[in-house]
């Protein structure tokens, strides 16, 4: 059986913007692909209540688990949360077990815990929390969508923790050769060699560097065999 599918939603303004450079995508690729769950489309959304819960909807059913980030501090801006709540049409509130965490964390630390602190507090009927070892506001996992933080530290750390508790398939296994030669004259081998190997993925990344050019080849498949296989295939193709 294939390995689970999942999805990726992003959501900040910053990071549209170009303010914001996210890093989120690429560590959360690289762990699910270690776990055996593929990562198979990642979209980046505004600040907008409306497409982030038409977004959540769709890959919501679309895919096995869908994993967002940003949009669940204590700011104005920070919407996440009652989106992810209206799209699955559940009610949102300070939840007691969410509070007593930002609680203790706050009095410990001798900062107040205000209004716009206990906003981070507020979590949609249902949900259970994704813990936070960084800063504490947790996350939290609502039907099959986990709701993170931005922050990659915190980002990092919330999917540490949620790792153990999914799903997976078999680790997704890869090998690369580097020719020395232009794509458009390895394409027509490289075709014949993708379509002979059609469980496997053939990637083909052109690459220019100090007068050099060429193409990193790069098989993909959770068949040990079948990757050394087609990797010594290609490289008595271009030897």
């Amino acid at each position: 059986m294939a390995n689970p599918t999942a999805a990726m939603l992003v959501i900040g303004d910053e990071i549209l913007s170009g303010r914001t450079r996210d890093a989120n995508m690429h560590y959360l690729a690289g762990e699910l692909t270690k776990h055996g769950i593929s990562l198979a489309e990642v979209r980046i959304v505004p600040d907008v209540a409306s497409k982030i819960v038409e977004t959540v909807q769709g890959l919501s059913r679309e895919y096995g688990s869908v994993f967002t980030s940003g949009g669940i501090g204590p700011t104005h801006d920070d919407i996440t949360a009652d989106c992810i709540a209206e799209a699955f049409g559940k009610t949102i509130g300070v939840r007691d077990d969410a509070r007593a965490l930002l609680q203790a964390h706050y009095d410990k630390s001798g900062q107040e815990f205000n209004e716009a602190r206990q906003r981070m507090a507020r979590i949609p009927e249902g949900a259970t929390l994704i813990e936070n070892p960084v800063s504490v506001a947790p996350g939290f996992v609502l039907e099959n969508v986990y709701v993170m933080a931005g922050v990659p530290s915190v980002f990092q750390a919330m999917v540490a923790s949620i790792m153990p508790t999914l799903t997976g398939g078999d680790p997704v296994l890869s090998q690369t050769l580097r020719i020395e030669r232009g794509e458009g004259e390895i394409a027509g081998p490289l075709a014949e060699l993708a379509a002979t190997y059609s469980d496997l993925s053939v990637g083909s990344y052109p690459y220019q560097q100090n007068g050099a050019y060429g193409a990193n080849v790069v098989i993909r498949g959770t068949d040990g065999q079948r990757v050394d296989e087609a990797m010594a295939r290609l490289a008595e193709l271009f030897a």
